[in-house]
């Protein structure tokens, strides 16, 4: 089986969409991440993690143990508090290498970028061209150890 028959869709946001609706987004959808395009191309992942670490105060990214002084109404709401910031704002300055595969890479190909990048989502494109789709590493390994 080639990566192009494996593909499924997978939602995507640019860097103008607003970080929060990146977050229900992903909510939704029970994702651990989402593709990040510009135009049709993928360029990047946006962790779900570092959405979170927009969002949390950064005493409580250094200590934890400083969370608790927050009362929980307030602490249930802190991602309300990311306002008008987009995904550009949420991503690292160093951005994460978003593994991309041709629509021919077969399964093995896909499994070794995978565990090279530690990514699980590899996206399908043509050299330079629009996003075909998106494996999961659940996808895969479904399909492997069918």
């Amino acid at each position: 089986m080639r990566a192009g028959e494996l593909a499924a869709p997978y939602p995507t946001v640019d860097l103008s969409t607003p970080v929060v609706e990146a977050a229900r987004l992903m909510a939704a959808e029970n994702l651990p991440g989402l593709i990040v395009v510009d135009g049709e191309r993928p360029v990047t992942i946006l962790p779900g993690t570092q959405v979170l670490q927009l969002a949390v105060p950064g005493y409580c990214q250094d200590d934890p143990a400083l969370a608790r002084v927050i009362d929980e109404q307030s602490a249930d709401v802190f991602l309300r508090n990311l306002g008008d910031r987009t995904v550009a704002d949420a991503l690292p300055r160093e951005r994460r290498d978003l593994p991309v595969l041709e629509p021919d890479a077969t399964v093995l190909e896909i499994a070794a970028v995978m565990a090279r990048s530690r990514s699980p989502l590899v996206a399908i494109a043509e050299h330079d061209g629009p996003l075909l789709g998106v494996i999961t590493l659940d996808a895969l390994l479904e399909r492997v150890l069918a």
